[in-house]
């Protein structure tokens, strides 16, 4: 896909620029420090695109010309939303919940243009089930350091936390932090309606 517009990604996640440069999108990358606060009277899919949309809005300020694209990933059991963990006995604690159990990754995404300020916003869900996990397998993946930037405390991509999954039902690339199908379907509409 051609962007008729410089795309700049507001997150500092490694794991979304790889992404983006898997299917050939570069941007530049400006995050935001926004605190990732949820709201308890929306879903984790409104919180998902409530907190994207105001990480491009926040880093819009910025930028003259040019795409703004805001994500963030939430996971969610039994209504609960697990964020970043906030060190690793939180981290621990997550991954013990979500052992033996199914939970949903929602993940937001926003566009805002610039200079127009016009924006668009979407949501993927994806259900992952993880196997039982043993305390000590916990322990050594938390002591890696690995989880503790992730939400739900675990990298489906990573070399350890791969091995977690039994089952994925939806968008892999979701569970990743960006996905990827959503995205492209969504800039494509999204400069469509600017022409």
């Amino acid at each position: 896909m051609q962007l008729q517009k410089k795309l700049i990604l507001a997150s500092r996640s490694p794991r979304r620029q790889r992404l983006l440069d898997q299917v050939g999108l570069k941007a530049t990358v400006q995050p935001c420090d926004l605190d990732e606060v949820f709201d308890s009277a929306l879903s984790a899919a409104e919180n998902a695109t409530v907190l994207a949309l105001a990480k491009a809005e926040c880093v819009s300020k910025n930028v003259r010309d040019g795409i703004v694209l805001g994500a963030d990933t939430i996971v969610v059991l039994d209504g609960k939303m697990l964020g970043k963990p906030e060190d690793p006995p939180d981290a621990i604690r997550m991954l013990q919940t979500l052992s033996g159990r199914t939970h949903v990754v929602a993940t937001g995404i926003a566009l805002v243009d610039r200079p127009s300020n016009r924006h668009m916003t979407g949501v993927e869900l994806t259900e992952v089930t993880f196997r039982e996990l043993p305390l000590d397998e916990i322990e050594e993946y938390v002591a890696g350091g690995s989880p503790l930037d992730k939400a739900g405390a675990y990298g489906i991509q990573d070399d350890y936390g791969a091995v977690f999954v039994t089952r994925i039902v939806g968008c892999y690339y979701n569970v990743v932090g960006l996905p990827l199908s959503r995205l492209h379907r969504m800039l494509g509409e999204f400069q469509d309606s600017m022409s």
